[in-house]
């Protein structure tokens, strides 16, 4: 049985913690292989300077996982109708779509979310809610499940939303195994959200 692929999609500007908490838990899955993809390909460059190399959107493998982060370059992605469009397209090609902090906005603005239940970065919260005309964003989430598409809070939340989605999916035993070799203590309540935001 072949592994199932985990594309990880960068741009220029993308919070590091919203990338490599998810995937230091998604990493110890052992029927699942990491692939780091932006638009054309090459190096990305995050918030904080360092540099990955990545392979174009149009390597991405259909019916795997998709990890969208957020960070500051998700605002002019917000308005490029391109991306935008590339990325409703591999989410609809997608068995899973997980993204954390702003990158709801990138799905929102993509049409990815209507008529579904969505969370976002909570300092960014009437911006990222601005996109989607019939989305049901969630002011007190760490993260939201529905359907195949799990969105995360502000950044340290992706963390929770993967061991989440590894409870789900590949059992409670595998989560806390990750989760106690990451030294790690999971928020394991959706509803426990100290960042929540008054609507």
């Amino acid at each position: 049985m072949s592994a199932t692929p985990i594309s990880i999609l960068l741009f220029d500007g993308f919070e590091p913690l919203d990338v490599f908490g998810p995937v230091e838990v998604l990493g110890d899955l052992d029927d699942c292989r990491l692939g780091y993809f932006s638009l054309n390909g090459g190096l990305v460059g995050c918030r904080q300077g360092f540099r990955v190399e990545t392979q174009p959107f149009s390597e991405i493998a259909s019916n795997g996982i998709l990890l969208l982060p957020g960070g500051m370059g998700t605002r002019p992605l917000s308005a490029d109708d391109a991306w935008l469009n590339h990325l409703h397209r591999l989410a609809e090609n997608a068995q899973t779509v997980l993204s954390v902090c702003t990158g709801s906005a990138l799905l929102a603005a993509a049409s990815c979310l209507e008529k579904r239940r969505a969370t976002t970065n909570k300092r960014s919260w009437a911006w990222a809610t601005s996109f989607g005309r019939e989305v049901f964003w969630q002011p007190r989430a760490r993260w939201v499940a529905d359907g195949k598409f799990w969105t995360a809070s502000g950044v340290s939340a992706g963390t929770d939303m993967a061991l989440a989605f590894v409870r789900e999916n590949f059992g409670r035993t595998k989560a806390q195994a990750i989760a106690e070799r990451m030294e790690y203590t999971a928020n394991e309540d959706a509803d426990n959200d100290p960042f929540a935001v008054q609507v």
